[in-house]
């Protein structure tokens, strides 16, 4: 190349939105997918809560629900997070989405035909937790019955992740009870043995014995938040990482 000879400036790499574009064009069967998709949404916003009531008056809408839950419970704010962590997961997966093979795949439908029932039975007993997961599983199903089974492969993990939707809630006393009582007695060992502090402790519960102090393990003191933030992360890291399956496990199991 002569001194004299232009060199071509390297043409700008196109940003996240006219990627995602380029994606949603090359798609087929959008409008099918968005009409199934408007109408499985629709019976959860007007038939997916049996139980919550505003002001007296019943709100039959789950993710109303869903979303006052997350508001109210530090516990379970992060649901908020889990739609847009889902949406990066795919947009990074987008070559490989466009490269897998694409077709109606109509044995989807008794997956969808599972998550139908599941709502019915968790809004027959009242337990709209249930029906977050009927909800996100049918969305789950109708990408397999228009783009096919190795589209359900290619999305299994970033759809798995909607599990974090579901809010712990009085669920979360059975796993945060535990973790206190573990916790509590690791206080009482240190303080009593390695520390020559003499100490009694009664389940959750340190004090000692001559009254001069008393001590809880609250439950905001679990781990429990820890626990679902290191969860959330080692399944995303380990999906992403590892190939093999135990190798997956072996991650996600790291988070306790």
């Amino acid at each position: 190349m002569t001194e004299s000879q232009d060199i071509q400036p390297a043409l700008p790499s196109p940003s996240v939105w006219q990627e995602a574009v380029r994606f949603w064009r090359q798609m087929p069967g959008k409008g099918p997918f968005l009409a199934m998709l408007a109408a499985w949404l629709l019976v959860f916003q007007f038939w997916g809560n049996a139980t919550f009531t505003l002001f007296g008056r019943p709100i039959p809408s789950l993710f109303q629900w869903m979303g006052l839950v997350y508001y109210n419970s530090e516990d379970d704010f992060h649901g908020f997070l889990v739609l847009p962590g889902v949406l990066i997961l795919l947009f990074l997966k987008r070559d490989e989405l466009l490269a897998a093979p694409k077709r109606v795949w109509w044995p989807a439908l008794g997956l969808v035909l599972v998550a139908a029932l599941l709502h019915l039975g968790g809004y027959w007993v009242q337990q709209p937790r249930v029906s977050i997961v009927a909800c996100f599983l049918g969305v789950y199903a109708l990408t397999g019955l228009m783009w096919g089974p190795a589209w359900l492969r290619a999305t299994f993990f970033p759809m798995f992740l909607f599990a974090f939707c579901v809010p712990l809630g009085a669920v979360g006393d059975t796993l945060t009870l535990p973790l206190r009582r573990i916790v509590s007695t690791i206080a009482a060992f240190i303080g009593g043995n390695l520390l020559g502090i003499p100490v009694v402790r009664d389940g959750v519960q340190i004090y000692s014995p001559t009254g001069g102090f008393h001590f809880e393990v609250a439950a905001a003191c679990s781990g429990i938040r820890s626990l679902v933030s290191l969860l959330a992360l080692t399944t995303i890291y380990g999906f992403l990482s590892f190939r093999s399956p135990w190798r997956r496990l072996a991650m996600i199991g790291a988070s306790i």
